[in-house]
């Protein structure tokens, strides 16, 4: 879907268009109102290397750097999850992970700082190990991917871009806070960088804690709270002959475990040695340290160019139940990818690349409790992509194959996966998109091994070592259309995908820790849905934009208790009246103030065996929202945002969340804890110049 790029600036066009000189900048307003105008135009990077949204055959949402800026987000996954077509499974607020069209887990890749971020994202209680404050803008590729980003590709990828290389002779930066009202976050970050010669640095610190929140009916959720501290400094060079960049960060994180224990008489939640407000960290948590460091480089050849991205990761993730000196789990895991590719430039409208990429994986379990085996991983791929522009008609397809081996039992795996789509820009204001590709995913080490209690969410799982690769085709078709005054963007797609793997109850286990048990199996399944948006912008400074997501997920040839996948978000619209100003005075610019709602309608459509999930009730939450430019002599001296999230303090559960099947609250009947109630967000960043490109 193409919804949220109706408003939005391009993504990668600020690091290819020459910046405007510092006197410029505050008269540098470009027109929000029209920027719809300007979609065609955008910018993207998902597709092969760079191309103009109007070529992409498949659908794709990009979110724009004030978009991230102006969202109540507590973790980076929260913005991208409003979006059409785009979910998030939640463990509590701190922890999430993102659903495309109904598939998530190792079927979404995330890339971030060239590479794809590699942690424990296997599990419902782990996040992303990313500094949301570092990411200026998100491109979302929606389907299968596999032919780029090799396997587990298979939903799509999420693409979190950086800030653009600052102008020659400029040193900048910005200092940001935040504060939540219902979990009492507060973030403060600090940026500063600068370009001098072809020289550039950009180094970033970053700090955010917060205390338990709190829902309408549970009151504050002990195990909630959560702190984390973030640095990341990226080095490079850009000259004539190319550009060399040297990225390194370190994300500390120690998010809370949420239990879910009652108090037998009252149902209050209860956790030893926990209030309500506190900052201090209480047993159990989680301490989550992630290492990487990347080398990109390009080289400018007489026929193209030759692009080289080599990263190292450690992630590493300990869990402390009983003492805060003594862990019970400990992984270690240790990650190196790899992408060459070589790409030449369009000539007579077509364009052609080809490269190798894979990655070396190693995890350790270094506590005397383990969730899965200790591992090693091999993976390679070799693709090849090409593509033509005539007048109005854009086309390209595209090959790979990829081999994976584990030492898991010495498990193979190996597919060839492509794709081939059309675009047609029937007129300047309509876009018509084909598109369809073939997937795969190898299962992970969880599907295949898993052996334990998974504290965070409350379960016990087991794997299936037996467990084959799963294959998708998924087929898209869309179109867009934008006016002066109105645009409308829609995309259908079918996947169907050969032994999809999944997690389901057995009711018949009983824990003594009366923990519930969960066994990997597979089906094949069929996906259906599609992403609609319409914006009216009736005149120069109002817009009034909708969204509305499907998908329906079955597994093939089941009766009804079986018949649909768990973990399938429900149908969702989401309306919002904006009203804009700019140019409106010598304090205030690019002012808003917003109102809308999203409502998520009830899931019937659940995996019924065993009590594996249940229908969730639908229910409507409502936002209100402003910010604005401040100016001191027609210069930005900071923006201000000013967000309420669930103003009317809606007690809900959204199905795709994980502590929706807690202990039952034996006073009011309800099952699970509850989603936050109402949070107010305050924002302010504050950006600086200590040297003008233009001196």
């Amino acid at each position: 879907m193409l919804s949220s790029a109706v408003l939005a600036m391009s993504l990668v066009a600020a690091a290819q268009i020459p910046q405007p000189k510092a006197d410029e900048r505050a008269k540098d307003t470009t027109d929000v109102f029209y920027r719809h105008l300007q979609l065609n135009e955008i910018v993207v990077t998902g597709i092969t290397g760079q191309t103009k949204l109007k070529h992409a055959s498949s659908a794709i949402t990009l979110l724009s750097p004030r978009e991230l800026r102006s969202a109540a987000a507590v973790n980076p996954v929260d913005v991208v999850a409003h979006q059409p077509g785009i979910a998030q499974v939640t463990t509590g607020s701190s922890i999430s992970k993102p659903i495309i069209r109904g598939l998530g887990y190792n079927r979404v890749v995330v890339m971030n700082d060239g590479v794809r971020q590699e942690g424990q994202q296997w599990g419902d209680e782990h996040g992303l190990e990313v500094d949301a404050r570092s990411i200026h803008s998100v491109e979302v590729l929606k389907g299968p991917a596999s032919l780029m980003y090799g396997s587990d590709a298979m939903a799509g990828v999420l693409i979190l871009h950086d800030s653009p290389v600052p102008a020659e002779g400029e040193v900048k930066g910005e200092a940001a806070t935040e504060y939540h009202t219902n979990n009492g976050l507060f973030g403060a970050s600090l940026n500063l960088a600068g370009n001098q010669k072809g020289f550039f640095w950009d180094g970033r610190y970053t700090e955010r804690l917060a205390h338990a929140y709190k829902t309408p009916y549970d009151g504050y959720v002990p195990g909630s709270q959560f702190r984390e501290r973030d640095g990341r400094l990226k080095l490079g060079l850009n000259k004539q002959w190319g550009s060399s960049h040297l990225t390194g960060s370190i994300v500390h994180q120690r998010p809370g475990i949420i239990e879910g224990e009652r108090d037998s008489l009252t149902g209050a939640l209860e956790s030893e040695g926990w209030h309500d407000k506190s900052y201090a960290k209480v047993l159990p948590f989680q301490h989550v340290r992630h290492y990487k460091a990347v080398s990109e480089n390009s080289f400018n050849l007489p026929l193209g160019w030759l692009k080289a991205v080599i990263g190292y990761q450690q992630n590493r993730r300990q869990e402390y139940e009983e003492a805060a000196d003594e862990c019970e789990l400990d992984f270690k895991l240790h990650t190196v990818t790899y992408d060459f590719r070589y790409l030449t430039p369009e000539i007579a409208g077509c364009k052609l690349s080809a490269g190798l990429a894979g990655m070396y994986q190693q995890s350790l379990n270094l506590a005397e409790e383990t969730l899965i085996p200790a591992y090693k991983l091999f993976d390679i791929g070799t693709f090849a992509t090409a593509s033509k522009s005539w007048k109005k008609l854009s086309a390209n397809a595209g090959v790979r194959y990829d081999y994976r081996h584990l030492d898991f039992h010495s498990r193979r795996f190996q597919a060839v996966t492509g794709s081939v789509g059309a675009v047609w820009n029937a007129s300047e204001r309509i876009n018509l998109r084909l598109n369809a590709a073939r997937g795969f995913r190898a299962p992970n080490m969880s599907e295949l091994g898993s052996d334990g209690v998974h504290e965070g969410t409350l379960r016990y799982e087991i794997g299936n070592e037996r467990m084959a690769p799963e294959h998708s085709s998924q087929l898209d078709v869309g179109m867009d259309f934008s006016s002066h005054y109105f645009s409308f963007q829609v995309a259908l797609f079918a996947n169907f995908i050969d032994n999809y793997i999944f997690a389901s109850r057995l009711y018949d286990v009983v824990r003594p820790d009366g923990l519930l048990t969960y066994r990997y199996r597979q089906g094949d399944a069929r996906l259906l849905g599609f992403e609609a948006g319409v914006d009216f912008h009736p005149i120069h400074s109002v817009h009034f934009a909708n969204t509305f997501s499907y998908v329906d997920a079955r597994q093939l040839h089941q009766p009804v208790a079986t018949r649909y996948l768990p973990l399938t978000p429900a149908p969702r619209w989401t309306s919002e009246l904006k009203y804009e100003l700019t140019h409106h005075g010598h304090i205030f610019n690019n002012s808003y103030v917003a109102a809308g709602l999203e409502l998520n309608a009830r899931q019937n459509h659940f995996y019924r065996a065993d009590e594996t999930e249940t229908a969730t009730p639908r229910y409507t939450l409502f936002n209100l929202s402003a910010g604005t430019d401040l100016l001191v002599k027609r210069r930005k001296v900071a923006e201000v945002y000013l967000i309420c999230d669930n103003l009317f303090d809606k007690g809900y559960q959204n199905h795709l969340s994980r502590l929706k099947y807690a202990a039952e609250n034996v006073v009011t009947g309800r099952r699970g804890v509850f989603n936050m109630g109402r949070n107010v967000v305050m924002k302010v960043v504050v950006p600086f110049t200590l040297r003008r490109a233009d001196l």
